[in-house]
């Protein structure tokens, strides 16, 4: 089973060696590894060249490209359409895999649980002092979840690639939860077949585009009641911001 990562960078030269070294280390080789990035200026395409002989040595196949894009989403559904592997994944360029073996426990459960898509939990941590600030605990999915604040961690989400085909891909009108968009149309829309690995699978650094500021949740509140709404649910503030306010006990 190959394992297509997608990691899309812009100026993103202080973080993105961990993410490629996470990659490289991973114990799980049929890997198909996609760097979209969107013209950076500082110096990560000069990281990303150096890193081509590094993963040909190993055997992953490892491709990159540079140009403008309209933004993240965009980006991801570039790394999409040049993906070749029977499962797609993202993997942030300020994240990092929790340890060596999460691609090969991933690959498992695709193999032994007949799954569409896996998803597991996540490690949020201070990007100073490396300590682990939230863990985010995720759960086996039923439907009706989504509506009492709870998605899966995105950056843990691997999907077979004809997902993306049958249901489409990431919608880029929406500026921060295209992502919750995506996981709602296919886990409560479309009902695709999904599989929980209790087991922390990606580090993530506190500060990215949907965890910051009052804004950020104002427009990520209501990009969600335009998700539901579009894929025939129901959007009941008051009850996903009780839901939300639960979330707390997972701060440390």
């Amino acid at each position: 089973m190959k394992i297509s990562i997608i990691t899309v960078s812009y100026n993103s030269s202080k973080t993105i060696k961990d993410t490629l070294d996470s990659v490289y280390k991973q114990s799980y080789n049929n890997i198909e590894y996609i760097l979209v990035d969107g013209k950076s200026t500082d110096t990560t395409i000069e990281i990303l060249k150096s890193y081509e002989n590094t993963f040909a040595e190993k055997g992953i196949e490892y491709k990159w490209i540079s140009e403008k894009d309209k933004g993240i989403y965009d980006a991801i559904n570039k790394g999409i359409e040049l993906s070749t592997g029977d499962v797609v994944g993202i993997l942030n360029s300020d994240d990092y895999y929790k340890d060596k073996d999460v691609v090969k426990d991933i690959a498992l459960a695709f193999e032994n649980n007949n799954s569409d898509c896996v998803y597991g939990n996540l490690e949020y941590i201070d990007p100073v002092s490396k300590k682990i600030t939230r863990r985010w605990k995720s759960r086996d999915f039923e439907l009706g979840l989504f509506e009492k604040s709870w998605t899966p961690a995105h950056p843990t989400f691997y999907c077979k690639r004809n997902c993306y085909i049958e249901h489409g891909v990431y919608r880029t009108d929406f500026k921060i939860a295209a992502d919750v968009e995506l996981m709602y149309r296919f886990l409560e829309k479309s009902r695709i077949k999904s599989k929980f690995i209790n087991r922390s699978m990606i580090t993530m650094r506190q500060g990215g585009v949907s965890s910051s500021g009052l804004k950020s949740t104002y427009i990520i509140t209501r990009e969600m009641r335009r998700a539901f709404k579009d894929n025939g649910g129901k959007f009941n503030l008051i009850k996903y911001l009780g839901f939300k306010a639960l979330k707390v006990k997972e701060f440390i």
